[in-house]
């Protein structure tokens, strides 16, 4: 059988050290590498592509399920990692997806790697996606927005965004530092973000309205969105009934 390389990430020494000692009970295991935060292991985890991730879900600043947003769509095999955590346990539980609890039984981890085996067998990926989405639908609204370009990881607070822009199957995050690509949906966005604060003044833009200084007329039938920084972006119809109905 072939060997199986593995990544453990936790920010708990401890708690990396059982795993590791449990983990050499394992004739076709190697660890290719430790990470004690999500900023380390989002960098690992692309440069080394490990087979397995074993992946601590409580870590500050980048949690578990945070790592896993900013690994895109081709993630390797993922075995959270967590204390009792009630809400985390039915998720992983209801997308059948594999977990094990602190402290860590090597007799657990045969199950584990039976079916690491299982779904490489058959060729089979875990289904992340709707884990994430179910994840940002309990934790809404959004109050920050993680992006990952290359091996730089960014955590932009979402009222420090101006306004998102539709970019083909992107959206640009505009802000006073800089501006940013996500792979995102505006459509999605608008669900998760504050609607008190973030408008759909067009079908390519969501803008946060604490941005705004005045709209002016465009043409006949259109009007513009004139921003406190200068920039000006067009408002549809429906946009500035939305503007009219919350301003």
């Amino acid at each position: 059988m072939a060997k199986k390389n593995v990544l453990i990430v936790d920010d708990e020494p401890l708690a990396r050290e059982a795993l590791v000692q449990a983990l050499s009970e394992f004739e076709d295991v190697v660890i290719s590498g430790e990470c004690s935060d999500g900023f380390e292991a989002v960098k690992a985890i692309n440069e080394t592509r490990p087979d397995i991730v074993f992946l601590d879900i409580q870590m500050p600043k980048l949690d578990g399920f945070d790592v896993l947003e900013l690994l895109g769509e081709d993630p390797p095999y993922i075995v959270f990692v967590t204390a009792f955590d009630e809400y985390a346990l039915k998720a992983f539980e209801s997308h059948a997806l594999d977990y094990i609890l602190k402290p860590v039984a090597p007799d657990r981890l045969k199950t584990t790697f039976a079916k690491v085996h299982e779904r490489i067998q058959e060729k089979s990926s875990q289904p992340m996606g709707s884990l994430l989405a179910e994840r940002q639908a309990q934790s809404k609204p959004l109050a920050r927005i993680l992006v990952r370009d290359r091996a730089n990881v960014y955590i932009i607070a979402v009222e420090d965004i101006i306004y998102f822009e539709a970019q083909d199957d992107y959206v640009g995050i505009h802000t006073r530092e800089g501006s940013f690509l996500k792979k995102e949906t505006l459509s999605r966005l608008e669900k998760l973000l504050d609607g008190r604060l973030f408008i759909r003044i067009h079908r390519s833009y969501l803008l946060n309205i604490s941005h705004l200084s005045k709209i002016e007329p465009y043409t006949k039938d259109s009007r513009i969105a004139i921003l406190k920084g200068g920039q000006t972006l067009p408002v549809s119809r429906s946009g500035y009934t939305k503007l009219l109905r919350l301003l």
